[in-house]
């Protein structure tokens, strides 16, 4: 599974770039059917380790690898945070591709009560609030490992005050499979 899902998010990339990739697709879902079934992705990229581009999608509203060409190449192009990938940087960038479960409503009373509820490394976390949304992926607890870190910065990308958990926001929580091309 690891290989062929690395493989197709690799390939939907390299044939952007014009480097072909000798990956038959119509032979890759004869071999692995369950890419037809609908599911939801997010693509990471990165180069030395450090991030070079993050797409994907929460809910799956498409075929598995439809999902995951789609976040590959917008990992590497679109990603408004980076430049557009380059031929040259083909050869350096590292792929991850997380696949999701469907995200969960997360009912807690208090700050307290959320963080009691949590885990760590375990959980992706969806936070809502009107027109407010963002979500880090379970891989983020590595780098900001506590709950009071992860959240301001979460609070933070949805475009809201740091202590946005006081307005007591909609949580959603989510597992990945996560594969990870070698360093």
């Amino acid at each position: 599974m690891k290989d062929v899902v690395l493989r197709l998010a690799r390939a939907a990339i390299g044939e952007k770039l014009g480097i072909p990739q000798n990956l038959s697709l119509d032979g890759i879902l004869d071999d692995n059917p369950w890419l037809q079934e609908d599911g939801a992705v997010f693509v990471t990229l990165s180069e030395n380790g450090n991030l070079r581009g993050c797409i994907g999608s929460l809910v799956a509203h498409r075929q598995l690898y439809e999902d995951i060409i789609y976040n590959a190449r917008s990992a590497a192009f679109s990603d408004p945070r980076f430049t557009p990938l380059r031929k040259d940087e083909f050869s350096l960038i590292n792929i991850e591709v997380s696949i999701l479960s469907k995200p969960e409503p997360l009912i807690y009373d208090t700050v307290d009560s959320l963080a009691s509820m949590l885990r760590v490394g375990v959980d992706g976390v969806v936070l809502k609030s009107g027109q407010y949304q963002a979500t880090f992926l379970p891989q983020v607890w590595e780098q900001l490992p506590t709950f009071e870190l992860f959240f301001s910065h979460l609070c933070q990308k949805a475009g809201m005050q740091s202590d946005c958990l006081n307005r007591h926001p909609d949580i959603l929580t989510y597992q990945v499979q996560e594969y990870k091309e070698e360093a």
